[in-house]
Formats: structure tokens, sequence, C-alpha cells
């Protein structure tokens, strides 16, 4: 435990207590037992704990401001969750700082080690596609700064998050595809390791066995870009039973398939259907238009930004972390088979 800064949570896991508790006992509260305070205290002078300047301050006295960080501002959905928190942020009387991590861990690792020098009074994260640890965000959280995830939220760290249901909206699309008599649907899927990779992937398996088709493993492949979609559809469609439905994790990634279908002159969606997943601003310019999964990313911005505000709160509280999963809606549009006898 001494190979790291002592933190509150360190005594509080020592003795079976929440951090609440620990924390009342070292300002001698009276709702505290006299035993208790005095196991507390005899901890903390063990373990030489010493409060984070930063974290009292932040206690002490509000500062106004929020740190955002996003993986890219350039997307639709992003945009969206970023109109829908400062929304809520300029009500409350907060000013919001936005962070771009780039889709880059080392630089989501830099913005946070920026931000310990920062006097912010909450935080908001999606996290970064390359993230796998996260002990930059625990830091923060152990400085005593409130943190909500949303969108892309690590497991590893209980806190508060805002997430969509991403495999009931896979789920969805797929089965939608099915019914309109699509048969061999591939999907352009994120990495694993996120939970909406994960999630939308495990949607799109469940509703092809509902239905009694084999997942193919040819047809499942790692393609969350535009980029990667111009490069990787030429080759699905060389496979000897191409695809005739692609549905792809976000609205980009689709486009991109979309542009190289019509390359190919498959007839779109006569003879391929494409369902993307956002539903930004793409999915209703694009020729034809795209069917795709709203997120509502708006209402996600809202929604993150109010539970931070209730977050900072309650930050002597001991209260549990919670998950709000936002519902998502299939909007179609002209690159899906209408349903029969619609």
């Amino acid at each position: 435990m001494q190979s790291h800064r002592v933190t509150i949570k360190d005594i509080a896991r020592e003795l079976g207590v929440s951090p609440s508790t620990v924390s009342r006992a070292m300002k001698d509260h009276p709702d505290i037992s006299p035993d208790t305070k005095k196991l507390v205290n005899d901890l903390v002078e063990k373990l030489k704990y010493r409060p984070n300047a930063l974290a009292l301050s932040l206690r002490s006295r509000k500062t106004n401001l929020i740190a955002l960080v996003v993986p890219e501002i350039v997307h639709h959905f992003f945009s969206s969750v970023i109109s829908g928190i400062e929304e809520v942020a300029q009500e409350a009387g907060y000013h919001v700082m936005i962070f771009q991590s780039n889709e880059s861990y080392e630089r989501e690792m830099a913005i946070a080690e920026s931000l310990t020098s920062i006097p912010i009074d909450g935080l908001l994260v999606s996290i970064a596609k390359t993230s796998r640890k996260f002990g930059h965000f625990r830091d923060l959280m152990n400085q005593g700064i409130p943190l909500v995830f949303f969108d892309r939220a690590s497991e590893e760290i209980d806190t508060d998050k805002v997430i969509v249901d991403d495999f009931t909206g896979a789920y969805n699309a797929v089965e939608y595809l099915i019914r309109t008599g699509c048969k061999r649907i591939a999907h352009f899927g994120a990495p694993q390791h996120l939970q909406i990779g994960y999630q939308r992937k495990r949607g799109y398996i469940s509703a092809l066995e509902k239905h009694g088709i084999e997942p193919v493993e040819d047809l499942m492949i790692k393609c969350d870009s535009l980029a990667e979609a111009l490069e990787l559809t030429p080759g699905i469609m060389r496979l000897d039973k191409p695809p005739d439905a692609i549905f792809a994790v976000n609205d980009l990634t689709a486009s991109g398939a979309m542009k190289v279908l019509k390359q190919l002159r498959y007839r779109i969606p006569d003879e391929v259907s494409v369902i993307g997943f956002t539903d930004g601003l793409v999915a209703s310019i694009i020729d034809p238009g795209l069917t795709s999964v709203s997120q509502h990313g708006f209402e996600m911005g809202k929604r993150a930004m109010s539970m931070l505000l209730q977050r900072m709160d309650v930050l002597e509280e001991d209260v549990p972390a919670r998950t709000d999963i936002i519902p998502t809606e299939l909007i179609v549009r002209e690159s899906t088979r209408a349903l029969p006898g619609s």
C-alpha cells in the first residue's frame, strides 16, 4: 500500500469502512464513535497520510470549472454531447474546458496530468480508443475530483456513467435487416476491449442466432473508421459469398462502405443494405440516406452533466456509483429495404 501516495480510500479499505467514515473521523465528526476515530487516526499516523492540497482546495472552494475529455471533437456525436453538457453547465453557472485525446492513450494521460494543476470542480470523460489502463483517472478521483464517464466508460473504475443501450440498438438494427430479407449480414465493428464494440457485436450475433442464422467469422471484421471502411470493404465484397447487408459500428464507417459499394456498382439497398450507428449529420446528407441507430447524443450530454452536478453535491457522502442507460432508436432511411407489407 505504500508504493503510492496513501489516500483516504486506502485507509478505508484497510479498516473495512467507507471513505466518508474516514473523512468524518479525521474531522472529529460527532456521528463517528470514539473507537472508530482512534482506529482511523492511528492508521493515519502509521501510514503517514497527508491530505492532498489540491483536493482540500477543491473541497473548500468552487471554481465553477468543469473539464471535458473527448476522443474527437469533429464527430457529430461528440459535438452533440458537448452541446448537451454546455446547456446544463451554463444553467448551473459552470464553464466547460474541452480537451481532445485524438484517440490516443498517451495524449489522454498527458491531459490527466495537466489537470492535476488546474483547479476544476469536476471531470467528464469519454475514453480514447487505445486506452486500456485508467490509473490516470483513478489518481484524479483520489485527489477529490468527481468523475463521470459517458459513452465510452472504463469498467475498472467505480464511478458514475452515462451510456447508450448498445446491445439493444445493434440487435434491433440487425433484426430489421433480417426482416427485410437480408441473410448474409456483415459487421464492421470496433475494438472489443471497448464496451461499445463488445456490446454492439454481441447484439449483432444475438439477432442472427435468434433468427437461425449462423454467424460467419469472415463477415465480422474490425473496421470502425472512414479510412478503414474505404480500405477493407472491397475485400469483404470479393468473398465467394459477399454480404447482402452491412451493419457498421458508426455512421462514418457506414458512409465509407457505401462509397465503395457505389464504386463497385452495387445497388443500395436492392443488392446491399447498410445500417450505421449514431444518426449524426452524415446519415441525413449522404445519398441514399443512411438508416442508423440514434444514440441521442444531446440527451447523453445533458444527463452526464446533471449526474456530475449531483456527484459534486455529495462528494463527502458514501453514495454508490450509478449507471444511466439511454435507450436507442432505429431511424430508417433509404439505405435499407422497406419491411414487407409497408
